[in-house]
């Protein structure tokens, strides 16, 4: 069930009038059920995989919570272990057995270890991050452990942000469940519409844009060197309209109920060095891995001078890269990243001599340019389905002339209309970057105008969210 379908519509306007209409102390259960029915929606089975990890957090919290001095921290490495277990297991053995098998056939030997065939559980790095997050804070006495079962399980399981985030943290969200949420209209309003401005990046953006994207990628080796450039900038805002459409759209229907859900994305094609975007994008993802894996790098060496702080930013984003996906091409995805903010880190006094020198004006566009030239060079990566496809894209790209031919999928029209749009949203962000919603008449205007566009200009083919395959 996607959120651009309309099964989904059905099940959204459905929980919604119920959660307002029943008692505010049964409406945890009517959240939980509708959750699971959502998540079982894609392979029912994997709600076990989900119910497993959710019972043994639950126990760990409290133990952890009751505990002293070493039993405290084991408890945490039980709950972490079987997180990341189940995690490795599924996302991430064939990846390591290939390897393996790889390395043993250099020296002539076989692997026993067999190939497992499965599908990866939707959301399931989302989810296993989220619940490491309520046992680490636990263990750290940020929150106390919960002890109602239902109310834990929907931390974890709360739909509009199950399947790709944002990750919340406890402190966050889980005394939102024990709170009773009347209705607001106000509310109600900005959620509407924050979720019908998600609608409009997903089917009339980025859907659009997939059309093109996933053309070029599937004809790589036919591609012209410029038409694979366009197809690499074009992504740039596919994945953008894509994910933070989801988001949009996840942060809205939570509101509509009552529930504040962290913002995940800031205008990040405003950002003028790969450190910025990282503020930017993805929120709550890179403030989850600062927070977890970074700080406490450099906490345990205090006494690091400035190369160990590359460290940690080369350990965090090779990682984050890993997170994204079982792959070479992942892993140096993140490792690009990590070698940019290193650079950034290490030129600082360098950069800032460098903006004096130039017109503050030009240094912040030529900025921006060139951060996101180096952030659709890294999503070549990200997008390609191997490591040998990504450097023979890059190849061609790096061999492109303006004469080549090009082989787009849609012609000049839609091609214009795309840009149009793309430019609209970039405009959009930077002067408005909130649209208010206290004129009933505005808002229904509004309202009006952009399902109409939905409507007219969307490309339904219930296309799935590209993060809902982390």
């Amino acid at each position: 069930m996607v959120f651009n379908s309309l099964p989904f519509l059905v099940f959204f306007i459905v929980v919604t009038c119920l959660y307002f209409l029943i008692r505010p102390k049964s409406r945890w259960v009517l959240l939980l059920v509708a959750s699971c029915y959502f998540y079982m929606a894609y392979v029912p089975k994997y709600i076990l995989i989900l119910g497993f990890t959710i019972v043994i957090d639950y126990i760990a919290g409290i133990y952890i919570e009751k505990a002293e001095g070493h039993r405290r921290k084991l408890y945490l490495i039980i709950s972490i272990c079987s997180n990341v277990g189940i995690l490795a297991v599924f996302k991430y053995y064939n990846f390591l057995n290939f390897n393996v098998t790889e390395l043993l056939h250099q020296f002539g030997r076989h692997n026993p270890m067999p190939v497992l065939k499965f599908l990866l559980p939707i959301g399931l790095s989302f989810h296993t991050f989220q619940a490491m997050s309520y046992t680490i804070e636990v263990y750290r006495g940020n929150q106390k452990a919960e002890r109602h079962f239902g109310i834990y399980a929907l931390y974890v399981m709360f739909y509009p942000q199950l399947v790709a985030g944002p990750i919340e943290r406890p402190q966050n969200l889980l005394h939102q469940f024990w709170e009773e949420h009347q209705f607001d209209w106000e509310e109600c309003k900005a959620g509407l519409m924050q979720m019908a401005q998600g609608l409009f990046k997903k089917v009339v953006i980025a859907d659009r844009i997939s059309i093109l994207v996933d053309h070029c990628y599937a004809d790589y080796k036919i591609q012209s060197g410029l038409g694979l450039c366009i197809a690499a900038m074009f992504y740039a805002f596919q994945i953008y309209c894509d994910f933070s459409g989801y988001s949009d759209m996840a942060i809205g229907a939570a509101r509509i109920m009552g529930f504040k859900l962290m913002t995940n994305f800031t205008a990040p094609f405003q950002s003028k060095n790969i450190t910025e975007f990282w503020r930017r994008w993805h929120i709550s993802l890179s403030t989850w891995f600062n927070d977890y894996l970074f700080l406490p790098l450099m906490i345990a060496k205090r006494d690091w001078d400035k190369w160990g702080v590359v460290f940690a930013l080369m350990v965090t984003f090779l990682l984050s890269g890993l997170w994204h996906g079982a792959g070479w091409n992942f892993i140096i995805f993140g490792g690009l990243h990590g070698l940019a903010i290193s650079y950034e880190f290490l030129s600082k006094k360098l950069r800032k001599k460098t903006s004096k020198a130039m017109p503050i004006a030009l240094y912040n566009n030529l900025s921006m340019v060139l951060t996101f030239l180096f952030a659709c060079f890294a999503w070549v990566f990200f997008r390609s389905r191997s490591t040998p496809q990504a450097f023979e894209i890059i190849h061609k790209q790096f061999h492109f002339s303006f004469a080549d031919h090009l082989d787009l999928k849609l012609n000049t029209a839609e091609l214009i209309f795309t840009i149009i749009l793309i430019a609209a949203l970039l405009i959009k962000e930077k002067v408005l970057p909130v649209i208010r919603t206290r004129s009933n008449f505005t808002f229904f205007s509004l309202m009006g105008l952009i399902l109409f566009s939905c409507y007219l200009f969307g490309v339904f083919n219930n296309k799935q969210f590209i993060y809902f395959q982390f």
